[in-house]
């Protein structure tokens, strides 16, 4: 047994454990490209990122908020979707596949593409209104509309996903309660509160738990398509943990603050998962 699990677990330990050790002593030391003395300077850098500013009232407040409406949003259209294609029709499978071409794009190309829509010069948003007598936008040069624009593109990203899950976790449940319902008479709402989710619960709770924690550290569309911009306005976590230690080349602050964010989404994700399993078996 220890032969066969030798090699997946050398690669953890070369590509995560070590790394995280790595990490872990560059926080405690001044560690900057320009000046590499590797001084150690105990718990400063920890200090500096939790009295900074811009991490408490801006940084942090996004990056929940991000989370937050991410994951309800994608939630609430998988399940619809899902609920959908749980019946059969004509040219099903089509729409399937069609709904499924998401998660077939890259989210660099993804932020791309939404980049270039909203763009508020030549952007096809602005276009459209303009077609129909509105007044064009600036998109991504206000930060709560740039923020929209960034919380859009992830659920665009991820609900083919939920539905995927959602949809199998339909198809498995058993049938005889439905159709004890539909002999009685039971309206579909009813159905859907009352049989639907409360035995889809343990999927949801998967699919928010594992959502939530991944939806934490998004970098990618953020980068791409705001830069973190205007000014900070829409910086999230990641993206502060990467200016410290990559364009500031401030290695050992950087580390603090990638190992705040790890020692944060696991509180979270540990709370998240206690309350959402506690809805559900409720």
């Amino acid at each position: 047994m220890l032969l066969l699990i030798t090699p997946a677990a050398l690669l953890l330990t070369l590509f995560q454990v070590v790394p995280i050790a790595i990490g872990a002593n560059a926080s405690f030391r001044d560690w900057a490209l320009y000046n590499p003395k590797k001084t150690w300077v105990g718990l400063a850098h920890y200090q500096a990122v939790l009295s900074d500013p811009e991490f408490l009232w801006v940084v942090l407040p996004n990056t929940f908020i991000f989370m937050i409406l991410s994951v309800a949003g994608a939630l609430v259209l998988g399940l619809a979707l899902a609920l959908l294609l749980n019946r059969p029709f004509a040219g099903q499978k089509l729409v399937q596949t069609v709904l499924l071409v998401p998660l077939m794009v890259a989210p660099v190309i993804a932020a791309i593409m939404m980049r270039w829509m909203f763009n508020d010069q030549f952007g096809i948003v602005n276009a459209v209104l303009e077609g129909l007598g509105l007044d064009g936008q600036p998109w991504l040069v206000e930060r709560w509309t740039a923020f929209g624009v960034i919380v859009m593109t992830d659920i665009w990203l991820w609900t083919p996903w939920y539905t995927l899950l959602l949809l199998a976790g339909l198809q498995s449940l058993p049938r005889e309660p439905f159709e004890a319902a539909a002999i009685d008479g039971t309206s579909t709402w009813r159905v859907f509160t009352h049989l639907t989710l409360p035995m889809l619960r343990s999927v949801i709770v998967v699919c928010v738990v594992i959502r939530a924690i991944d939806a934490f550290r998004t970098f990618d569309i953020v980068w791409t398509l705001t830069g973190g911009g205007p000014g900070r306005s829409t910086e999230l976590f990641s993206l502060y943990a990467y200016v410290l230690a990559f364009l500031t080349l401030d290695f050992g602050r950087g580390s603090a603050a990638a190992i705040i964010g790890g020692l944060i989404i696991l509180v979270v994700g540990a709370v998240l998962y206690r309350v959402v399993d506690r809805i559900a078996r409720a």
